[in-house]
C-alpha cells in the first residue's frame, strides 16, 4: 500500500490552546485542514516510529470521518499500532485511561468539548501526552510553530475504511488497528477505586437517580455502570444514546443549559440524586433534591470525605485547584494540614502536580473534578464518588453539604460568562483593568469591602519551574471576598468575558441567602472597575452559573 505525500499549504489560526485546537465544524472540513494540524503533530513527536496511539473523541458531527483521516495518516507515518474506540467513540477521562493502563506513546482526543455539535456546530482535536494528560506547552508551541511551515502531508489515502463498529483486530498497511470497547477499561478502573457493593445496596433500597448524559459520549458509561454494574433501574440515564447534534443540546452540565434535569429535581417526588455530564464526559453537575451543588463546593466536599471511598482511604497527598474556583478548597486543605496548589486554568497545570505525587484531588470551576486516577477531569468518575458518599453516608446530597458549610463555612460563589464579546473589545477591557492595578490596592468601595490586593496572576510551577503569566486580574478583599477577571479561549466566536465572584460567610448558621443576592456588592464592584457594560455593549451576562 502506497504512502502517498499531498502537497499543501500553511494556515494560519492553527494554535491550540489549553483544550486543543477548537473551530467550527465548517473550518475543519477545509480541504487538508485537519490533515495539516495532524501531520504539524507527528512531525514533532520524538521516536514514535512503531509506537502504539491511541484515537477516539465525542461522537459529534465529523468525528466518524476524522478518526479515519487520522488511521490513515498515522499508518504512513509510522505508528504501529492504533486503540481505537468502537464507533470512534472514547471519553476524554477514557483516552486518558487506556493511554496509561495499556502504555500507549500517547492518544488523539476529537472532541469540543461542551460546546455544541452538529454541522453547524464546533469541532476539536487535542493531544495527549504519555501520562495520558493533556500536552504541555512545550508541544502545542511546537506544533503551532510547524503548522506555520507545513507544505506536505503524508496518507494512506488509498486505504479502505475501518470499520469502526466490529470489536477485533484491523490493518491499514502495516499498522495494526485494534477497535476497542470504549467502556471497558475504564469501568475497570471505576470498580478499583468504589465500593460498588455500597452503591448496589443503595439502589436497592429503592433510592432513585436521574443520571443526564445530555446526548454525549458519556451514556454508554453510564449506562454501562449505573444501570449494569450497580443495578440502577433501566431509565435512570436519559438522554443516554450519543448523536451527532447532541440532540440539539446545549452539552453542558451547568444549570443555564441543562435545565431538564434541574426541572426533574425539583419537588418532593423528584428522585434522590442527580447528575450530568457534558459533551466529551470530563465534565459534571450534582444536583439534590431542589439543591445545586456549585463545582467549588463539590471539589471541598470530595476533599473533606475521600477517606470514606476505597480510593482515597490513605488520605490526600494534596488539593490542587484553579485560580477562579472558589478557596472553599483551601479550607479543607488547612484542616487536613495538606498543601492546596492554586494553578492557572487548565487541566495540564495539575498533571506535573498530580504525576509528583503533590496533589490527589484536582478541580476546576467550570464542573470540572478529577483525580490521580487519569490525567484529565473525568464527570462520571466525579458522579461516582458522590454516589459512594450517599451510600456510605445514608444523607442526602443536600445534608451532605450543609454539614460542610456548618464546618468550613460558606463560601457563595457564581460565575458570570458574558459571551460573544469582539475580541478588541475584551482585550481593551482587561487591558484597562491591568493599568487599574497599582491604584486597586488598599481602596475601599462600602459595603465593607476594601482591596486587600489587586493583581494578574502568575504562576511557577512547583515541580519543573514553568512560568505562566497573564492568568486573570484578581481583586482580593480584606474579609476574603473575591473578584476574578479573565478571557476564555474555549468558545469558537468571539471571546467570553468570564467574571468570577466569591464571598465567604465564616458562620452560614441564619444567614443562608440566594447567591446572587450575596454577591449583588461585587456584582456592582465588578462591572464599576472594569466597565464591562461600556466595553461589551451588554446589559447582562449571557450565563449565569
Amino acid at each position: 500500500m502506497k504512502i502517498l505525500t499531498i502537497a499543501t499549504r500553511a494556515f494560519s489560526d492553527q494554535r491550540p490552546g489549553t483544550s486543543g485546537l477548537r473551530k467550527k465544524v465548517t473550518v475543519f472540513q477545509q480541504a487538508h485542514y485537519l490533515e495539516n494540524f495532524v501531520q504539524s503533530l507527528f512531525d514533532i513527536l520524538p521516536e514514535h516510529a512503531g509506537q502504539t496511539l491511541v484515537v477516539g473523541g465525542d461522537g459529534r458531527y465529523h468525528n466518524r470521518s476524522a478518526v479515519q483521516t487520522i488511521l490513515r495518516m498515522a499508518a504512513a507515518n509510522g505508528f504501529g499500532k492504533v486503540l481505537v474506540g468502537c464507533g470512534g467513540l472514547l471519553s476524554t477521562p477514557a483516552v486518558s485511561a487506556v493511554i496509561r493502563r495499556r502504555a500507549a506513546y500517547g492518544g488523539i482526543i476529537l472532541s469540543a468539548s461542551h460546546n455544541p455539535g452538529g454541522p453547524d456546530g464546533d469541532f476539536g482535536i487535542k493531544y495527549n501526552i504519555g501520562n495520558g494528560g493533556p500536552a504541555p506547552e512545550k508541544i502545542t508551541e511546537a506544533i503551532y510553530a510547524r503548522t506555520r511551515t507545513i507544505s506536505e502531508y503524508h496518507s494512506l489515502a488509498d486505504a479502505a475504511d475501518i470499520d469502526l463498529d466490529t470489536l477485533g483486530r484491523q490493518h491499514i498497511g502495516e499498522m495494526e488497528v485494534d477497535v476497542i470497547d470504549p467502556v471497558a477499561d475504564y469501568a475497570e478502573l471505576m470498580q478499583e477505586l468504589f465500593d460498588f457493593d455500597a452503591m448496589r445496596a443503595w439502589f436497592a433500597a429503592g433510592k432513585r437517580m436521574r443520571f443526564d448524559a445530555m446526548s454525549a459520549v458519556g451514556g454508554p458509561y453510564a449506562k454501562t455502570i449505573l444501570e449494569g454494574l450497580l443495578g440502577a433501574p433501566v431509565g435512570t440515564v436519559v438522554n443516554g444514546e450519543p448523536l451527532e447534534d447532541f440532540g440539539g443540546h446545549h452539552p453542558d452540565p451547568n444549570p443555564a443549559h441543562a435545565t431538564e434535569l434541574i426541572a426533574a429535581m425539583s419537588g418532593a417526588q423528584a428522585p434522590d440524586f442527580g447528575a450530568a455530564s457534558d459533551g466529551d464526559a470530563d465534565r459534571n453537575m450534582i444536583v439534590g433534591r431542589d439543591f445545586v451543588v456549585t463545582p467549588s463546593d463539590s471539589l471541598a466536599v470530595l476533599a473533606a470525605n475521600a477517606t470514606r471511598v476505597p480510593g482515597y482511604r490513605a488520605g490526600l497527598a494534596g488539593i490542587a485547584r484553579s485560580m477562579p474556583t472558589s478557596c472553599a478548597a483551601d479550607a479543607v486543605a488547612k484542616a487536613l494540614g495538606i498543601p492546596c496548589y492554586e494553578t492557572p486554568t487548565g487541566w495540564k497545570f495539575f498533571g506535573t502536580l498530580l504525576d509528583a505525587g503533590r496533589a490527589t484531588l484536582c478541580g476546576e470551576e467550570s464542573y470540572g473534578t478529577g483525580s490521580n486516577h487519569v490525567r484529565e477531569k473525568d464527570g462520571l468518575w466525579a458522579v461516582l464518588f458522590w454516589l459512594n458518599l450517599l451510600a456510605v453516608s445514608g444523607e442526602s446530597v443536600e445534608a451532605l453539604v450543609r454539614a460542610h458549610w456548618a464546618r468550613f463555612g460558606r463560601h457563595y460563589y457564581s460565575r458570570h460568562d458574558w459571551e460573544g464579546v469582539p475580541s478588541e473589545r475584551a482585550d481593551a477591557l482587561m487591558t484597562g483593568l491591568r493599568a487599574q492595578l497599582p491604584s486597586l490596592a488598599g481602596r475601599e468601595f462600602g459595603h465593607g469591602l476594601r482591596v486587600a490586593q489587586a493583581d494578574d496572576f502568575a504562576y511557577t510551577d512547583p515541580v519543573d519551574g514553568a512560568v505562566s503569566t497573564s492568568q486573570g486580574v484578581r481583586l482580593r478583599f480584606t474579609d476574603g471576598s473575591r473578584i476574578v477577571f479573565r478571557l476564555s479561549g474555549t468558545g469558537t466566536e468571539g471571546a467570553t468575558l468570564r467574571v468570577y465572584l466569591e464571598r465567604y460567610e465564616p458562620d452560614p448558621t441564619g444567614h443562608d441567602q440566594p447567591t446572587q443576592e450575596a454577591l449583588a456588592a461585587l456584582i456592582e464592584i465588578a462591572d464599576r472597575v472594569a466597565g464591562i457594560r461600556q466595553h461589551t455593549g451588554m446589559e447582562v451576562a449571557g450565563v449565569i452559573t
